[in-house]
């Protein structure tokens, strides 16, 4: 999608049977709204074959991967992390120094989204603690700000690669067809 240095999505703690549908919306929106790969923890296999199923079908590229040591992969990160948590400091005051790391130093990018209460050493880690909000909210709605606003809208406007079917924009109804060839 872009030329730009990487983003990836670590998301921190899985609970099963309560996180099923957060930890896949995670995945889902990471992909959707621009970034390159998503790390889930390992006791959320179902959320990776979901998320890995809407590439195949929908397009990529885009890699989901599980991990049992997340903080081994926050520790090992080469770039900066972007942990978002509603105590954090505000997108707006934060963005260019983010947009400035990322696009004209060439850092890649780790955003770190929680799940049950995330350990202060996370915070300490992390380059940036940013909200998006200082109210609660859900970690899918501060990734999608997040992202939309790293990318400054141009994610919207994406080609999907090896495509099976594609949305159609309606104004009313739902249509999602197959991809034609052009080859």
């Amino acid at each position: 999608m872009h030329d730009e240095p990487e983003v990836a999505v670590l998301r921190l703690g899985h609970r099963p049977g309560r996180d099923e549908r957060m930890t896949t919306h995670v995945g889902l929106t990471a992909r959707a709204l621009g970034a390159d790969r998503v790390w889930i923890p390992d006791n959320a296999g179902q959320s990776k074959e979901t998320v890995e199923d809407i590439t195949d079908r929908f397009g990529g590229p885009f890699s989901v991967e599980l991990t049992d040591s997340p903080k081994a992969i926050l520790r090992d990160w080469d770039g900066r992390i972007v942990h978002l948590t509603m105590y954090g400091e505000r997108i707006q005051d934060v963005e260019d120094e983010i947009h400035t790391a990322h696009r004209d130093g060439g850092e890649p990018i780790l955003v770190v989204v929680g799940s049950e209460k995330v350990s202060f050493d996370v915070y300490e880690e992390a380059d940036w603690n940013v909200g998006v909000t200082n109210q609660p909210h859900s970690e899918v709605a501060g990734l999608a700000v997040f992202l939309d606003r790293l990318f400054e809208g141009h994610e919207l406007e994406r080609e999907w690669a090896n495509a099976d079917r594609r949305v159609v924009p309606m104004e009313t109804g739902k249509r999602v067809e197959p991809v034609e060839d052009e080859g």
